[in-house]
């Protein structure tokens, strides 16, 4: 049997055999300004006025970070008056994140140094 280009894959997984829910996963945490969020809301819950101030970003970037947050189920909202308070859906991903702190401090620089997801450009690696 072949699948056309329009037709579903049948399960959750790449060619390769990963997960495409855990790819999904890892962008969600993959953007600096979603990860502070997530750490600021470890803390406890907090309106968007708060989490502007800790992020440092507009409101309506915060408020299109925490949609994408919601959506992948990793926070949830809850009115409270004329506000709304944001907090974590999962307390397991403060031990995900742990995880990866862990795995970073085993890798040292390597990480951080990678000429394709590091913050290292490459062009200032190749000067060295």
């Amino acid at each position: 049997m072949t699948m056309n280009s329009t037709e579903a894959a049948p399960t959750a997984t790449s060619s390769c055999g990963t997960p495409s829910a855990a790819v999904a996963l890892f962008r969600s945490l993959g953007d600096p300004a979603r990860l502070a969020i997530l750490r600021r809301l470890a803390e406890g819950e907090a309106r968007v006025t708060d989490l502007v101030a800790c992020v440092g970003l507009a409101q309506s970037t915060v408020s299109a970070h925490l949609a994408c947050l919601r959506d992948c189920g990793l926070i949830t909202s809850r009115p409270q008056g004329r506000a709304t308070l944001h907090a974590l859906a999962h307390p397991e991903l403060l031990d995900l994140l742990a995880a990866a702190e862990q795995v970073l401090a085993a890798t040292g620089e390597a990480v951080d140094l990678c000429p394709t997801y590091g913050t290292t450009p490459a062009a200032e690696e190749s000067a060295r």
